[in-house]
């Protein structure tokens, strides 16, 4: 029988995740409705992910300052369900 050690440090071994843009898109669209709603969602959208930022563009400036104000509450949801330090910045256009 194996003991709890050895299972959590087989646990702490797994690589790191490989996100595709989809799956951050899709969480980044869910995070939005949650915070800013149907409207929110509709006026953010995500660009593109690279190198764990991720670029979100919209007709609306307002929206984008929004979005700046409360980035840090977006990525700590996006990180919580992506995974720990999965999504480090988000910059807009």
């Amino acid at each position: 029988m194996k003991s709890l050690k050895d299972l959590l440090n087989k646990k702490k071994t797994i690589g790191p995740l490989n996100l595709d843009d989809q799956t951050v898109f899709y969480v980044f669209r869910k995070v939005i409705k949650e915070e800013f709603g149907n409207v929110g969602a509709g006026k953010l959208a995500a660009d593109f992910f690279k190198n764990k930022t991720l670029f979100v563009k919209s007709e609306s400036s307002v929206w984008l300052n929004e979005l700046w104000t409360n980035r840090g509450k977006v990525m700590k949801k996006m990180n919580g369900e992506l995974g720990e330090d999965a999504v480090r910045n988000i910059k807009t256009k």
